[in-house]
């Protein structure tokens, strides 16, 4: 099956192709369809009604199935007007580069003791067609529980700047210096409602 991912970012169509990989679906991008790309504004409340938002726009401009995502990063003991939620490379109105990101947030760990536990809560939603539509917010979807850290990885993976801050937290170790690491939770909640879907659509 082929199934649009309606984002832009290349690093997050990589990371769910291999995330797919293993169903038999075939991941497109919009940079392989010669459309103009949706103008999206993205007024959600939380991760779910910004994925829905995103997915219903690309879909509208390439008539075919397509899922987009969407993430809110939140840490304990931050008070909520710090707090990222949604808006995790908006900061005060302004859109982070990946180095502004990684300059910024390391600072807010840094003020507050060093470091901050932190998750993020993610959604899809799927658009087969004008009548059939998948979405969650599950809790399988949710990372598990990270350290920011003040001081940054030396590794950079574009598209991914706060992996340079991840400290895994029950090894201390940043998840760049983990070898042979498995599928993330999120990644098999991600599978798992591909799984779902699929199997659904077969019936």
């Amino acid at each position: 099956m082929k199934i649009l991912y309606g984002t832009t970012n290349q690093a997050k169509l990589e990371s769910m192709r291999r995330v797919t990989e293993p169903l038999s679906i075939e991941l497109l991008s919009p940079q392989d369809l010669d459309l103009p790309l949706p103008e999206i504004e993205e007024t959600g409340k939380n991760p779910l009604e910004n994925a829905v938002i995103k997915a219903k726009a690309y879909y509208r401009t390439f008539s075919m199935p397509v899922f987009s995502c969407d993430s809110g990063l939140y840490f304990e003991d931050l008070k909520e007007s710090l707090q990222p939620g949604t808006h995790i490379r908006r900061v005060n109105g302004a859109e982070l580069t990946d180095e502004e990101m990684i300059a910024y947030y390391s600072s807010l760990a840094k003020t507050h003791g060093g470091s901050l536990t932190g998750r993020y809560r993610n959604a899809i939603c799927l658009v087969v067609n004008d009548t059939l539509c998948f979405s969650s917010m599950d809790e399988s979807l949710s990372s598990e529980p990270f350290l920011l850290a003040s001081e940054a990885h030396p590794k950079r993976e574009k598209g991914f700047p706060l992996d340079s801050l991840s400290v895994e937290i029950s090894s201390g170790r940043y998840y760049y210096d983990i070898q042979e690491r498995s599928l993330s939770q999120s990644a098999q909640g991600f599978r798992a409602f591909f799984e779902k879907v699929l199997a659904e659509l077969i019936k």
